[in-house]
């Protein structure tokens, strides 16, 4: 048989790999728009320069020189032919599979706002090209503004801040975020003020609670605009040589129409990650269930696994964790922390670490660590699992793994639910 999967994230290498270890006969054939692998949680430090393009590729085994595997590189797939299970680019035919697995990710979202779409000096950042059109425009620009103040926008503006201090002279950066706080949707305001301090510290300038209504350009090369300012609906202007937007993403999955394949807001998938067209599977974020890197690796391995006979089901959907870590200050949020009516709260804080517990009914619903976050990870299986720990007599801060461990009799350690 022979498997074609688009996309060479973490979700389709994980289902290249799986495949080619489960069916030994078989052959893969890999699509992207990439022309390389890459970690895209590491594009901030390309941007930086402490990191190149071949230290962030996360294929470290034999698998891009296995003989039953190749890789068509730099082709934008535009159709699927549900039936004959063939996959085109334009006009013409780049593989044809019994299977086919749509690992194809997500892209930045451009607001229909102004020139942002069409402005030649405004970025996303989700791809390495991405990162490496943010480090090629730094060169020229001083003034810039980011649109965004999430985890995309913050490692956007991480690098940069490392790129202004390597050339002897800091970036003027604006962050623009319609929420009142940075960080809104993975940390409460406590615990992203401490991060908002340390970026104004190092000369960042944040407008929060703002809106992006508009745009003024200059004509470029070309006639592609060149946006000059960003104009906010509080009548404030910001004005930058260049723009990064970081304001969400969007399943890349726009070459299924006619294709059989049913979507919505992503690809719909039943319980074993199969699309509404036998054969066809999707996975990570074209699939919509998860966005973090590990699950997107996981349903690329039971993807791989069922085509093979494994019949499994996907039942991992948690993706409510974590994990940030900037200037040093690492934090890890996992769950709902903001309470609701009838929620108990934990709050306890020093000078180098801050810590919130919510509890609800005794179960555990979301928990923050700041600072020292060691040994945390149990509070995850806690909050998934729904396991209450009021009945343990002891506080919650003093809970640990051992409390929902076991022992089994083959000398296995079991978590107890």
């Amino acid at each position: 048989m022979n498997h074609v999967i688009i996309g060479a994230g973490a979700a389709g290498v994980a289902a290249a790999r799986t495949l080619l270890k489960e069916q030994q006969e078989d052959t893969v054939v890999m699509i992207s728009e990439d022309v390389e692998v890459y970690s895209r949680c590491m594009l901030h430090r390309f941007i930086s320069g402490e990191r190149s393009a071949e230290s962030i590729n996360f294929i470290n085994d034999g698998l891009l020189t296995c003989p039953r595997f190749s890789w068509i590189k730099g082709k934008s797939v535009t159709g699927i032919d549900g039936k004959t299970k063939t996959v085109c680019a334009g006009d013409g035919e780049l593989a044809k599979g019994d299977t086919i697995i749509i690992a194809t990710g997500a892209n930045s979202v451009t607001p229909p706002i102004g020139d942002l779409k069409t402005a030649a000096n405004v970025y996303g950042l989700r791809h390495l090209r991405d990162a490496r059109a943010i480090s090629e425009a730094a060169k020229s620009a001083q003034r810039i503004a980011v649109i965004g103040a999430g985890l995309v926008g913050l490692d956007a503006v991480a690098g940069l801040l490392e790129t202004g201090e390597k050339r002897g002279r800091p970036f003027d950066i604006t962050v623009i975020e319609m929420a009142p706080t940075v960080l809104a949707i993975n940390l409460d305001p406590r615990a992203a003020e401490a991060y908002q301090r340390l970026f104004e510290k190092a000369g960042v300038k944040f407008l929060l609670a703002k809106k992006v209504v508009n745009t003024k350009s200059a004509p470029g090369k070309d006639g592609v605009p060149l946006i000059t300012s960003v104009e906010l609906e509080s009548g404030e202007s910001v004005p930058c040589d260049m723009a990064v937007l970081a304001v969400g993403v969007r399943p890349a999955i726009g070459f299924l129409e006619g294709s059989g394949v049913k979507t919505g807001r992503a690809i719909v998938v039943d319980d074993k990650l199969q699309t509404s067209v036998p054969g066809i599977y999707a996975c990570g974020d074209a699939a919509g269930l998860s966005g973090i890197w590990p699950n997107a690796q996981i349903q690329g391995q039971l993807v791989a696994k069922n085509i093979a006979g494994w019949n499994l089901v996907y039942e991992d959907r948690f993706a409510v964790k974590n994990t940030v870590n900037f200037f040093n200050l690492a934090t890890l949020s996992v769950g709902r922390f903001n309470p609701q009516e009838g929620d108990e709260v934990l709050i306890r804080e020093d000078r180098r670490n801050y810590r919130k517990i919510v509890l609800r009914d005794g179960i555990p619903a979301g928990v923050i660590y700041q600072g020292d976050i060691g040994g945390k990870g149990y509070w995850q299986h806690l909050i998934k699992n729904q396991i209450p720990i009021d009945k343990l007599g002891k506080s919650p801060w003093k809970v640990s793994y051992a409390d929902f461990w076991n022992c089994e009799n083959n000398g296995e350690f079991k978590w107890v639910v």
